[in-house]
């Protein structure tokens, strides 16, 4: 598989350098089987890279951090924003470290790009099936003469895309962090957790969050009227269909199947999938056990799979009657997904382009997640390429009208599915948009620290609203008589208070929640029993945003900019 111009010598089976022992004599008390085991992570690759990792791993923790990769990496003398390109695609666990099989998909896409090949994601997901690879050339490695170090940019790139304010040289209270998913899970167990149940966030926004929300595996949701093909199309993203899927020309998914890798293909009850200790679903219980009835897992062998989770839906209905007859709240259950997927593809074709209330009320539901959106027109080969052109503009028009933007999202058009084309006018066409938009669902992961950074943010920022609110309340309220008439009038005149803490705080007013929800919620509680918020609580979330979110970013960012 690799070859080199100087003929290295063969390692040997323990994935050392150096001659195998000679077995002891028989009768020789001290004789031990030989280990004929190689390091996990190096499988069929040359011992040449569990020694170079070896020697990467400065602090000899076991992982080859940012500092470590930029000395070592810059020997291959590439250019900073190709090795940029290798550490992005070898840290594919946004952890900010190397560990030995990262390592060995970084150094197969140094010697790549070393041989003037393009690298990117498809590259890095068949990097195995590489033949004849070259061992890369590294200065004072296996080839001689000077290199430059890559220069490590002071600040990460993703501060300013998030607006982060940040200190010079930030640092973190929280330690022992070994990824960026890590470090939020410790800041917010630590710092907002508390604050959240003092304040009563769960009631107004949204639940408490557990570990295993913050190193949860991306995910993509599916969502259309029956018929258009969603589970169709997630057998032609996966090679074949998920345990339990049932595909027809009626509505045939009932229920929410979140479909997930494993070495067999297995189902789970939904019941049992909220209550796992490694699964992001305990939040589900609260819809009730008539949507727990409708909720399973579904695991299988698939390589997209390593990367996503896929969550199909049921198909969605037209009528009043079919919203009551389900039991529990759908619009809710979708906007639960919604807040912790990374992209929603809404699926639509050419026969099935009204949205019905139901629909609309379910779109609607994704209002604050409108970046995640993207529209797929399945089935378009279905018709020729006149209609096709009045599908697509009767498409935009009903969707401009439900988008509470004056841009739609972008729309995938093709048929994602295994069959030939009905009408092949725009074939080469279908067969681009077929491509993009596989090969963005397999770049999620790489998107997903970002994004798990932002939504972190926009809590933070929810969070700390929420207790000046609740605490502006509380500081309104008498301290003898009157309170219930005074409650009464705070809470019908809640827009006052709102607008007196968005003017003393300098706060944004899109950051606010919304009005009449928070009013409705704010009814069943007693202002006078809320906490007031603490100068040093305030400095405290303050610092997370300023000082504590930028550190994190800056130690599991990037190495290369």
């Amino acid at each position: 598989m690799f070859s080199s111009s100087k003929k290295s010598p063969s390692p040997s089976p323990q994935g050392k350098e150096g001659k195998a022992k000679t077995p002891s004599k028989k009768g020789d008390g001290s004789a031990k089987k030989p280990n004929y085991s190689r390091p996990l992570g190096l499988g069929d690759s040359p011992g040449e890279f569990y020694k170079w990792f070896k020697e990467a791993d400065k602090d000899k923790d076991g992982v080859v951090n940012g500092n470590e990769a930029v000395t070592f990496f810059s020997r291959s003398r590439l250019p900073q924003p190709t090795l940029a390109k290798v550490w992005a695609l070898a840290d594919s666990k946004r952890r900010g470290t190397l560990e030995l099989e990262e390592f060995v998909v970084a150094m197969k896409l140094i010697s790549i790009a070393q041989a003037g090949r393009t690298i990117n994601s498809q590259v890095a997901r068949e990097i195995n099936k590489e033949q004849d690879l070259s061992l890369p050339q590294l200065v004072g490695i296996n080839v001689s003469g000077s290199f430059e170090p890559a220069v490590k940019p002071s600040a990460s790139p993703m501060k300013s895309k998030l607006g982060l304010g940040t200190k010079v040289n930030p640092k973190m209270s929280v330690k022992n962090v070994n990824s960026l998913q890590d470090g939020l899970c410790k800041l917010y167990m630590k710092n907002l957790k508390p604050l959240e149940e003092k304040f009563q966030f769960p009631l107004f926004h949204s639940p408490v969050m557990r570990p295993q929300d913050f190193s949860a595996k991306p995910s993509v949701m599916m969502l259309g009227q029956y018929s258009v093909g969603k589970t169709s199309f997630i057998k032609y993203l996966l090679g074949e269909q998920y345990p339990s899927a049932v595909i027809g020309p009626e509505p045939t998914t009932d229920r929410f199947v979140v479909v997930s890798h494993s070495v067999t293909a297995k189902t789970m009850p939904g019941n049992a999938l909220a209550v796992s200790a490694d699964k992001p679903y305990a939040g589900l219980t609260k819809f009730g056990q008539k949507f727990l009835n409708k909720f399973a897992g579904a695991e299988m062998p698939a390589e997209l799979l390593n990367s996503i989770d896929i969550v199909d839906t049921p198909g969605v209905l037209s009528g009043e009657k079919q919203r009551l007859e389900r039991g529990y709240e759908f619009p809710e259950v979708v906007r639960w997904f919604a807040e912790r997927t990374d992209l929603i593809l809404l699926l639509f074709d050419p026969y099935k382009l009204d949205i019905s209330d139901e629909f609309k009320r379910v779109i609607q539901a994704l209002h604050g997640f409108d970046d995640k959106v993207r529209i797929v027109l399945n089935k378009a080969d279905q018709v020729d390429s006149q209609h096709l052109m009045k599908v697509y503009g009767a498409l935009m028009w009903s969707l401009s009208r439900i988008f509470r933007s004056p841009e739609v999202p972008r729309v995938y058009t093709g048929n994602f599915q295994d069959s030939e084309y009905v009408y092949t006018e725009f074939g080469d066409l279908m067969d681009r948009e077929r491509k993009n938009l596989i090969e963005d669902l397999y770049e999620i992961p790489q998107s997903n620290a970002a994004r798990k950074i932002s939504e972190f943010v926009k809590r933070v920022r929810s969070l700390k609203i929420h207790c000046l609110i609740l605490s502006a309340l509380r500081d309104s309220m008498p301290t003898m008589f009157g309170k219930e008439s005074k409650q009464q009038k705070l809470v019908s005149r809640l827009e006052e208070t709102f607008l007196k803490v968005q003017q003393k705080n300098n706060l944004a007013v899109g950051d606010f929640p919304a009005l009449e929800p928070f009013r409705e919620h704010l009814r069943s509680c007693k202002i006078d029993s809320f906490s007031k918020l603490s100068a040093d609580k305030l400095k405290a979330m303050d610092d997370i945003l300023e000082s504590e979110v930028p550190a994190l970013m800056q130690k599991f960012g990037n190495p290369f900019g």
